[in-house]
């Protein structure tokens, strides 16, 4: 006479096959976009929306730039104005519309933080008050907030400026 898992034990087991399948197929590259990102070198600092990907990359040999992704057409947008041959870019933060990129960036042995408008291929230095070193930046989807992370004496504080 063979012996039989109690009916219990056999449903979890299928419950918990069916789950596992769920949890592996749960997650797929975006191959037509991850391709040509490879091809852009070393990539850093993503900021990602629905139509848009925001990055730093560098090749081999090459200085490192921001890059602009539309992610309808999986191509690079041009950034005229934007990426300078006397700075070196350290975190990067795109809006919903592309319009805006918030730019942190090493320039003359000093951190800036910078917002970039397409449309007029312009970049505009933010001071930051009370003074301090920023770091890291992330912008709202609709461009007109900004958050910077800053060090100040020794602190890293997360400022909030709104942008006009």
């Amino acid at each position: 006479m063979s012996k039989r898992a109690p009916f219990g034990v056999g449903l979890w087991f299928g419950v918990l096959a069916v789950l596992m399948a769920g949890c592996q197929t749960g997650l797929h590259p975006v191959q037509q976009l991850n391709q040509p990102l490879s091809g852009l070198g070393d990539s850093q600092s993503p900021s990602l929306n629905s139509e848009w990907l925001a990055l730093i990359s560098s090749r081999a040999g090459s200085r490192a730039q921001v890059q602009l992704i539309d992610r309808r057409r999986n191509a690079p947008v041009p950034l005229s104005g934007l990426n300078r041959p006397d700075s070196l870019p350290i975190s990067v933060a795109v809006d919903q519309r592309g319009e805006r990129l918030a730019l942190v960036r090493q320039r003359d042995d000093r951190s800036e933080l910078v917002i970039h408008r397409r449309s007029l291929q312009a970049s505009q230095t933010v001071p930051i008050e009370p003074a301090g070193v920023p770091q890291r930046v992330s912008l709202s989807a609709d461009g007109r907030v900004l958050a910077v992370e800053v060090s100040r004496a020794g602190l890293w504080q997360v400022d909030l400026l709104e942008l006009p």
